[in-house]
């Protein structure tokens, strides 16, 4: 169980979790070198980073999630803000990681992703897209991984990372698909998203994993 484990552990914990799922998104998608395939890549990451992180720190890799098990009561307020920092840091890492080290542009069969433009696209559209996919991944997590009455089930990873894949392919041409904060700030790293319009990303992830948790909890007592 998490509870067993140091602050360390778990901090560590999210920073890896989290520093492979940006790395995996920024080549695969960001710099195209998974093609059409990227969704399946950042799945798959996600899915056994799960798997090996949810029995230390209980795999958030997402502030927005972290936010919302704070919400439900299923992690302590101590954990909230460093659990954030491994994350955001994780993220920066990986997306200077993958900028700088392993894509140099020249590398066969790339199809770099362009910035993304906002402007071409309305905002009700991308804000919409972010918030509630954000739901749907909050929800299922909190009710496959946090619910006592689906304690000890093995599918938890799987059920998380297809809520991911089919964000990915339903909403990732209109607002690239995100879904977490963390991710967001490595995109706005790599060139892939403006500083100026991570507000698109963040505000609704944070709300729609907020109302998602109020929502678990109606539901559950």
């Amino acid at each position: 169980m998490a509870d067993d484990y140091s602050i360390n552990a778990k901090i560590t914990t999210e920073f890896i979790g989290t520093f492979f799922l940006c790395l995996t998104i920024c080549i695969s998608a960001a710099y195209g070198l998974a093609g059409e395939n990227a969704p399946f890549a950042i799945a798959g990451i996600l899915m056994v980073m799960i798997y090996a992180g949810g029995h230390v720190s209980g795999a958030h890799f997402n502030p927005a999630v972290t936010i919302s098990i704070f919400i439900r009561g299923a992690c302590d307020r101590s954990e909230v803000a460093p659990y954030i920092v491994s994350q955001l840091f994780a993220g920066a890492s990986a997306a200077i990681l993958a900028s700088k080290l392993i894509f140099t542009g020249q590398l066969e069969n790339s199809h770099p992703m362009e910035a993304f433009d906002f402007s071409t696209m309305p905002l009700t559209s991308v804000i919409a897209s972010e918030l509630l996919f954000t739901f749907a991944l909050v929800f299922v997590i909190l009710n496959v991984a946090t619910s006592d009455s689906t304690g000890g089930n093995q599918y938890f990873g799987l059920a998380i990372a297809l809520v991911v894949l089919a964000g990915a392919m339903t909403v990732g041409p209109i607002s690239l698909a995100s879904f977490n904060p963390a991710v967001s700030f490595s995109l706005s790293i790599v060139g892939k998203m403006s500083f100026t319009d991570l507000w698109l990303h963040l505000l609704p992830q944070i709300l729609g994993g907020v109302i998602a948790s109020y929502l678990f909890v109606e539901i559950n007592g």
